[in-house]
């Protein structure tokens, strides 16, 4: 154990001699979550590219292949979060934090350098790296936050990953619509906001997010599911803030401050709930100090309680249970701990991987080339449809996370239902873009948005409940090296290529302008779409066993 992390098998240990009040732990441990989704509301930079890849491409003079593939080294910078993943289960939260930190300022720091050209553009390598430095750097926020928060709410892994990954969601917006702003929108300034606050943020995150270890009872996960309630509708309030902002076209420089200072205000707002929890158990206990007999007998009932769940544990545990199905040789089987070994070697595994891949790798073709596919159709700026997805993703990911934990309880639903809907909804949004019409981007950014955001949101708990958390970081850092291969093959590959033709067909080099310069890419992407609504319809009959252990579990401890 490493400053408080919970054991390797992800179980929680039996409590230390010294240990902190009640009302203590339960604010460190909701003072933690806080801070965590203000790390997410900043970690989405790689989502950011669009933002400023036309005026980077003007300065180091590339065409849209060579844009694409500094696209893709940012995404490739993804593939080295394994050793996030492997670290985080050997060092606290807080050293994870400062080395994704450190990276991201050098990463985008130099990338401002060379946009507001106090530099000299660097060679196109130079340029890869520094793009894989910045894209590296989200990994280690991300794993420092994904595995630390689910670890301390084991028992709501959906609407935990939900609101982590919508807050993630939403960080395109907030940056965008600070810069627009505070900045006009200018480029260099974006940037340099890129490098700094994610630093800033993961400072004060590293001092109040930590491992926490707190008992279990079926009152504590009521109030849990309360609290993430009371956080989701923050949330919300937070996404429609910005989207009435994007659509309200204002443009006063005073209007402009006074959002940009209750924006502010709505990230600071979660911050409210530790302090009421902390004040409402340190009351409670102060008057129960004179009814200590019913306390005895209260803390009895609790070992009771805990007694039989340990016993129901022991038949349907969290994860599935070993009353699951085979998967691996007739020695492991969903739901338990596996070594990452053990992991790699299932069908399960890779079939889980492939799902990934068709979703995320052609959402980040989108995402990554907005710039151009707005510049082709027509507009001028691509700030509106850059939102777009990321408060449609904002909403796919938070209400999928509630959802899957809903269908769950409810008819013992398996969380993949939700993704094989998604991948079916990409393919009507692809099409929509591929046929290019009047209001088609808006509608396909949406589209999008929302699905892409419910993958990300779904696969992180699916993960979990498949393999276990004793490797959680690493199966974690595993699954989105989909990320830099689907930018790879989606993004520099197919789309690069294609809208280069297209471009050189009109006799220019570098420019594609009309609604046929992604046509066929956007279909070939929904292709793909649909052969990825097929593999998750496969995972969803594969896992239903381990989704009735789970379901029965849950109604065991309820």
């Amino acid at each position: 154990m490493v400053d408080g992390t919970p054991s390797a098998t992800g179980e929680e240990e039996e409590a230390p001699a010294q240990q902190h009040t009640p009302a203590t732990t339960l604010a460190r441990k909701w003072l933690g979550f806080v801070s965590a989704l203000w790390v997410q509301a900043i970690s989405g930079n790689n989502y950011t590219f669009a933002n400023y890849s036309v005026e980077l491409k003007a300065i180091l003079g590339v065409n849209q292949v060579q844009l694409n593939g500094l696209s893709s080294a940012k995404d490739v910078g993804k593939a080295f979060g394994v050793f996030a993943g492997l670290l985080s289960d050997h060092l606290p939260p807080w050293t994870i934090l400062l080395i994704g930190s450190l990276e991201g300022m050098v990463g985008y720091g130099v990338q401002w350098l060379v946009i507001s050209q106090k530099i000299q553009p660097l060679p196109y390598w130079m340029m890869c790296v520094v793009m894989c430095m910045g894209g590296n750097s989200t990994t280690w926020m991300n794993t420092a936050v994904l595995v630390t928060c689910v670890r301390n709410f084991q028992r709501n892994r959906g609407p935990v990953s939900g609101i982590l990954k919508a807050y993630v969601g939403l960080s395109t917006a907030i940056f965008t619509d600070l810069c627009t702003s505070l900045f006009t929108g200018n480029a260099s300034a974006f940037v340099l906001m890129l490098a700094l606050i994610p630093l800033g943020v993961c400072v004060v995150a590293m001092f109040l997010l930590k491992p926490v270890e707190s008992e279990f009872n079926v009152g504590k996960e009521h109030e849990e599911s309360r609290c993430f309630t009371i956080l989701n509708c923050v949330a919300i309030v937070l996404a429609l803030y910005l989207l009435a902002y994007d659509l309200s076209g204002i443009e006063s420089e005073l209007f402009s401050k006074l959002i940009a200072g209750g924006l502010g205000l709505i990230l600071v707002a979660p911050v409210a709930l530790p302090i009421y929890l902390h004040v409402k158990v340190a009351r409670g206990k102060r008057q129960t100090t004179l009814k200590e007999p019913l306390l005895t007998n209260r803390k009895q009932e609790e070992t009771k309680e805990a007694a039989i769940i340990k016993d129901a544990e022991k038949v349907a545990p969290a994860g599935g249970g070993q009353d699951g199905f085979n998967v691996y040789n007739g020695k492991k089987k969903i739901g338990d701990d596996f070594t990452v070994v053990e992991a790699l070697r299932t069908a399960d595994f890779w079939l889980l991987f492939f799902c990934f891949l068709c979703g995320v790798g052609t959402g980040m073709a989108v995402i990554n080339n907005m710039g151009q596919i707005g510049q082709s159709m027509g507009y001028s700026s691509v700030s509106i449809f850059v939102s777009l997805i990321s408060i449609w993703g904002f909403f796919g990911r938070l209400g999928s996370g509630a959802l899957s934990e809903a269908l769950i309880r409810w008819k013992a639903v398996p969380r993949p239902v939700l993704l094989a809907v998604s991948q079916l909804v990409m393919v009507l949004g692809y099409v929509s873009l591929a046929v290019g019409a009047t209001g088609s981007l808006y509608v396909g950014s949406i589209v999008v948005g929302i699905c892409y955001g419910v993958r990300l949101a779904v696969s992180v708990p699916v993960a979990s409940e498949m393999f276990g958390l004793r490797i959680f970081g690493l199966m974690y850092n595993l699954l989105i090296l989909n990320l830099p291969l689907g930018s790879f093959l989606f993004s520099s590959l197919l789309a690069g290529f294609l809208y280069d033709y297209e471009a050189a067909k009109e006799g220019s080099s570098t420019t594609c302008l009309g609604s046929h310069c992604y046509r066929l890419v956007f279909l070939v992407m929904a292709g793909i779409s649909g052969l990825g609504f097929v593999l998750d319809s496969v995972l969803t009959l594969r896992t239903r066993p381990l989704y009735q252990r789970i379901q029965r579990s849950k109604r065991c401890k309820s």
